[in-house]
């Protein structure tokens, strides 16, 4: 029997013929195409890459840390905001929430609530200073969450840099030693070695002479609280704590409130009055000046923590206070980054000093003259005639009160609100019209010497979220008493911009110390009748 019949005398060819066969085989062939595409049509959704894949993080890494950088903003807008994004650029805000989900159509994206620049990668990639204070960095605490395919990260900042303050918010074994004014704290969180911030609590960062006057505190995180090297506690406190400064301008009263009060309040008021103060810079006669704003904010005597060799151990400290973002915003609260309002707190003002007026009082001429307060200066930029402006202000319908404000704040705080305008030269007595009735109206009278930007930042802007009328009258040269003291031709008189571009000291020796107020009364008093009448408008 020869190959080919062995070959043929199978079980297939005892039962098929030849063509036979061949249908058979072209059928199977045609089965197993049809089997191959049906497994790819119905598992294709499932062979995209995995999007942590792509990320290049392996899965037990978690996205252990995430760098972020805020965009740069509205850099035409003018020189508040750019010196604010300068600052504040590398800001990790707290709760925002960094959302991975995977996608099986389209690549993976990592998308932010703010407008950011995101980049992710492993810890091992940056440095291991990144926390110290002399970079841009921010410590800050991660949490992680996941369900489903959807992974959350928060990133929570303990450190921050803003444009004008710096301000720590810690969590867990915080222990306050005031003589070496260094603050420890035990935290579980994961970190690159051992974290170190150096801070001023004074809302005034970027202003040398007044951070000179501040001093430094050191926080020191150590993830393991065992083998830390804590101070021991010697007094145990129930309540969180809040570090501030009363240095830098202190008892000046347009800084006592732009750079403590305010900031204070933003920070503090949260807390209804459950949270102990701790003061560094020790300042008696601030303390006694507001103490008022300070019995009404906090619950618990003041602790001066510089000179005592001693640890206070809290749950929770703030160190520094917070402020508004821009830098050039003074005397006002930011509705962006706040709970509270400049509404809020004027209402607090209002509490603390029981103060009767919340808005301008009817006026009608049977019942009641409205009352203009004249703010008298005993120094510089005083008016020389206030008696001359007095009786003007009488002929057209006010009650003139004139005085000086001082340290009694409370007594002071009243005699304001029982007016309806206020009146007074460029100056810190102007911060008073914090106190003022709402839709009452602010005059500042403006020196030679261009004080306009200084007016605009320090008191216009400011004004107007109080919700108060302003006024501005800019004396004539024949006005100042620079005129009388240099002559006209004098350089000082005759070009003050040309003497403001040397610099802030000559501005200031100048113009702010050595110059007093004569008004032109004829001149002024077309300012008089406007603000009667914003004043008569109330009663409409």
């Amino acid at each position: 029997m020869t190959e080919k019949d062995l070959l043929y005398d199978t079980i297939l060819a005892r039962s098929f013929s030849k063509n036979e066969q061949k249908r058979l085989g072209y059928g199977a062939f045609i089965a197993s195409l049809l089997f191959v595409f049906t497994l790819c049509t119905v598992f294709k959704p499932y062979l995209s890459p995995l999007p942590i894949v792509e990320l290049q993080i392996p899965m037990n890494a978690g996205l252990r840390m995430l760098r972020i950088t805020e965009t740069q903003k509205q850099q035409a807008s003018g020189s508040s905001d750019n010196a604010t994004s300068g600052d504040s650029e590398n800001l990790v805000l707290p709760n925002d929430q960094i959302n991975i989900t995977s996608n099986a159509t389209t690549p993976q994206s990592i998308t932010s609530s703010k407008d950011h620049e995101l980049s992710v990668g492993n810890d091992t990639s940056l440095p291991k200073n990144m926390f110290n204070s002399t970079t841009n960095s921010t410590i800050a605490e991660e949490h992680v969450t996941t369900e489903g395919n959807k992974l959350e990260k928060t990133m929570k900042p303990i450190c921050k840099k803003l444009a004008r303050t710096e301000i720590c918010e810690i969590n867990g074994d915080v222990r306050v030693h005031g003589k070496s004014a260094t603050i420890h704290a035990a935290i579980t969180f994961a970190f690159s070695g051992n974290s170190t911030w150096h801070i001023k609590p004074y809302a005034r960062k970027g202003d040398v002479a007044a951070m000179e006057r501040v001093r430094e505190w050191t926080v020191k995180l150590e993830q393991n609280a065992e083998n830390a090297n804590l101070s021991r506690c010697v007094r145990n406190h129930s309540v969180p704590a809040i570090l501030f400064s009363l240095g830098g301008y202190s008892m000046n009263n347009f800084h006592d409130f732009t750079d403590i009060v305010f900031p204070l309040y933003t920070t503090a008021r949260k807390f209804n009055g459950e949270v102990q103060f701790l003061v560094t810079n020790k300042n008696q006669p601030w303390i006694n000046k507001f103490k008022g704003i300070l019995k009404n904010l906090s619950n618990y005597e003041l602790i001066y923590t510089d000179e005592k060799d001693e640890t206070h151990c809290f749950s929770s400290v703030t160190v520094g206070l917070t402020r508004h973002r821009e830098y050039y915003k003074e005397l006002t609260i930011d509705p962006s980054d706040s709970e509270y309002s400049m509404s809020d707190f004027r209402k607090f003002l209002r509490d603390s000093y029981s103060l009767r007026n919340a808005a301008v009082r009817p006026v009608t001429t049977q019942r009641r003259r409205p009352r203009m307060l004249i703010l008298a200066r005993g120094r510089s930029r005083a008016f020389t005639n206030s008696g001359a402006i007095a009786r003007a202000a009488k002929q057209i319908g006010f009650k003139v009160v004139v005085a000086e404000a001082n340290a009694d704040v409370a007594s002071f705080a009243q005699t304001v609100n029982s007016c309806d305008v206020m009146l007074g030269v460029h100056g810190a007595g102007l911060t008073n019209m914090v106190f003022l009735p709402e839709n009452a109206v602010v005059v500042q009278i403006l020196p030679i010497g261009g004080f306009e930007w200084l007016a605009k930042t320090d008191f216009e802007e400011p004004s107007k979220g109080m919700n108060l009328r302003y006024l501005e009258y800019k004396i004539a040269a024949e006005e100042s008493t620079l005129l009388r003291r240099y002559g006209r031709n004098h350089e000082i008189v005759r070009d003050p911009s040309a003497v403001g571009k040397r610099g802030w000291e000559m501005f200031q020796s100048v113009y702010l110390v050595q110059q007093n107020v004569s008004i032109d009364i004829n001149r002024f008093k077309p300012v008089l009748v406007k603000a009667f009448e914003l004043v008569q408008m109330q009663s409409v």
